[in-house]
């Protein structure tokens, strides 16, 4: 059965639900489609080069996935969300606001590190403007963990209160789009954990309070 897809108000697609992806299929398929996307132009890719890739049959696929673009930010949609689930685990018992925020720039850096197929195919080869039809493209999980993050240090008066929540999720985006655009630039040949120093204290002093800037 195909996965049906309608359009919300604001024409990001919504899925109906469907059988999941049994777990031998997904450890062919993914692999396979990110490789693809990571190393092709995103128009170059259909779902014959996927199957010839993954040896999964047109119709298996289409079972699950309706399109390239469905079976693909599913997989994006998966994956990306495996980076919330992380940085929970890492930030739990860290008391500092700024490490917190440091932990947080490193989970997701070293996520990407360990997944490069992810990074290149998320940040380089998806055109946004098909992405952004997407619920996908919308981070909630990253959302609420900044949300509580800043929650809490505006109680503790960590950071300065003017700043809104969503200013301080532009950052996070803003400096993990960079940088990784940087590192595909540069011919991925260094770590992108290894660019936080770069840009992190900067970051931290436009976002604290004067005392707690250092």
């Amino acid at each position: 059965m195909k996965r049906v897809s309608k359009k919300n108000t604001r024409g990001q697609h919504i899925r109906k639900s469907h059988s999941p992806l049994p777990e031998k299929l997904k450890q062919r398929l993914y692999p396979a489609v990110l490789e693809l996307f990571a190393n092709n132009d995103f128009h170059q890719v259909n779902i014959r080069e996927i199957y010839k890739k993954s040896g999964i049959s047109p119709s298996t696929i289409y079972r699950y996935f309706q399109s390239k673009e469905d079976l693909l930010f599913s997989i994006l949609d998966e994956k990306i969300s495996e980076i919330g689930v992380l940085v929970r685990e890492h930030i739990k018992g860290i008391e500092s606001t700024k490490e917190i925020l440091r932990k947080i720039f490193w989970v997701t850096m070293d996520y990407y590190d360990r997944n490069p197929g992810v990074a290149v195919t998320a940040f380089i080869t998806v055109p946004m403007r098909t992405w952004m039809k997407e619920r996908s493209y919308r981070r909630d999980d990253a959302s609420a963990i900044i949300e509580e993050v800043v929650t809490r240090a505006r109680e503790r008066g960590d950071i300065d209160p003017s700043l809104r929540t969503s200013q301080i999720l532009d950052q996070y985006y803003m400096y993990c789009y960079r940088q990784i655009h940087l590192w595909y630039y540069n011919g991925m040949t260094t770590k992108l954990v290894d660019r936080i120093p770069s840009f992190f204290d900067i970051l931290w002093k436009t976002l604290s309070l004067p005392s707690h800037g250092s």
